[in-house]
């Protein structure tokens, strides 16, 4: 079975681009361009030189050596935490910049939640001279000023979301009105595989750096270019999108999801999209989504800034619901007991998102002889504020 995005812009039943006719003409025109633009060598000439000497690719892909002993497998964790501006969200936002550049946009929006790809279209901008806007919402903008403070030193404008949870989905709104308001000049670097066709195959292939270097580094490790596990957290997905990418297809790879969820998900407090979610549309895309019976959006939680959304990237609701990836839930409890094990452990203190792939240890076993890797989306530097609060609380601080 072939998992890649078809023709037509779908992953199975997932995808494709439901959206107001005034943004037709600028999803049309990236829809007919994006590969042609993409596969020109100037083009990636340009966006792998980035990579290199901007990001400071490629990232490491570390063998976590207490971690392996205490969990019977080995464990190896591709460092995407140590890339220039703390996470995986530049190698999009690089390629999106690039993008808008050649079609002629001068005017930047991104969203975020978590602050990470806020900063990373603000640093793209910032090294372009482009304008930048970000739509943030204001209850992420109170658990993320470090990331707020970055993105104005940066040169861009951030602009508060009031509405609803005052979270990612909100910010997400805003961004598209504000598109729907400005369509000729202004690119929508949207930060993760949702939206609507061709954003979750373009963000995908960007952050298909990760599996393209994990492919080359495990040979180096381990003698194959493949592991016998994958696991890596979504929201919207792309960091697992990335990991996942080149090895969609090798069926002998098993690939491992971890979606936050928040208190439980049995509970009302929860971002579990793909175990609570039903098939609907969400910013543009048709996917699982967290709703009512009538189909108004549940509101998500998680201590997770980064995935608190009621959506998911199609490329995921479709690996889910073909058995393709095996999808654990964890709570905030187990996310946070596991970024204190990762810091203690190895001395890499994570993001609360990439915690939450760390939290699958404590749900599955694996055999001393597998090789599993795990993508480190971000740096806890951001998170820091909660962690601080959270640990205290248990005396642990």
């Amino acid at each position: 079975m072939d998992y890649n995005i078809n023709k037509d812009g779908y992953y199975g039943d997932f995808g494709g681009a439901y959206i107001p006719e005034i943004l037709y003409a600028n999803v049309e025109e990236l829809r007919e361009r994006y590969l042609e633009i993409l596969d020109d060598p100037a083009f990636r000439m340009e966006f792998d030189q980035l990579l290199r000497d901007y990001v400071g690719r490629p990232s490491p892909l570390y063998f976590a050596a207490r971690l392996s002993e205490k969990y019977g497998a080995r464990i190896y964790l591709k460092r995407e935490d140590l890339n220039h501006t703390g996470a995986h969200k530049i190698n999009n936002t690089i390629g999106q910049i690039l993008l808008a550049r050649r079609m002629g946009k001068t005017r930047i929006i991104a969203e975020t939640g978590a602050g990470q790809h806020g900063v990373a279209s603000a640093t793209v901008c910032a090294l372009m001279g482009m304008k930048c806007i970000v739509y943030m919402g204001e209850t992420d903008i109170a658990r993320q000023q470090l990331n707020v403070k970055k993105m104005e030193m940066l040169g861009a404008e951030v602009r508060p979301v009031t509405s609803g949870n005052k979270t990612l989905k909100d910010a997400t709104n805003e961004a598209i009105r504000d598109w729907c308001c400005h369509p000729a000049d202004t690119h929508y670097i949207i930060g993760s595989v949702v939206g609507p066709h061709p954003y979750p195959d373009m963000v995908a292939r960007f952050q298909s750096v990760i599996s393209e270097e994990i492919k080359k580094q495990l040979v180096e490790h381990e003698g194959r270019d493949y592991p016998d596990y994958l696991v890596a957290c979504v929201g919207g997905g792309s960091n697992a999108a990335g990991t996942f990418y080149h090895y969609l297809n090798d069926e002998r790879v098993k690939l491992i999801a971890a979606e936050a969820a928040g208190l439980g998900i049995d509970t009302e407090k929860t971002a579990a999209t793909i175990r609570r979610g039903r098939k609907g549309v969400i910013h543009g895309s048709y996917t699982l989504v967290m709703q009512t019976e009538d189909g108004q959006i549940v509101e998500p939680y998680s201590v997770s800034a980064g995935l608190d959304y009621p959506g998911i990237g199609p490329l995921h609701a479709n690996l889910a619901s073909k058995g393709r990836a095996e999808v654990l839930a964890v709570t905030d409890d187990e996310a946070l007991a596991a970024a204190l094990e990762l810091t203690r452990l190895e001395g890499i203190i994570p993001a609360l998102e990439s915690a939450h792939a760390l939290g699958v240890f404590g749900q599955k076993k694996f055999r001393k002889e597998e090789v599993v890797v795990l993508t480190i989306s971000g740096r806890g530097d951001k998170d820091m504020d909660t962690y601080i609060e959270r640990y205290s609380q248990m005396g642990i601080l």
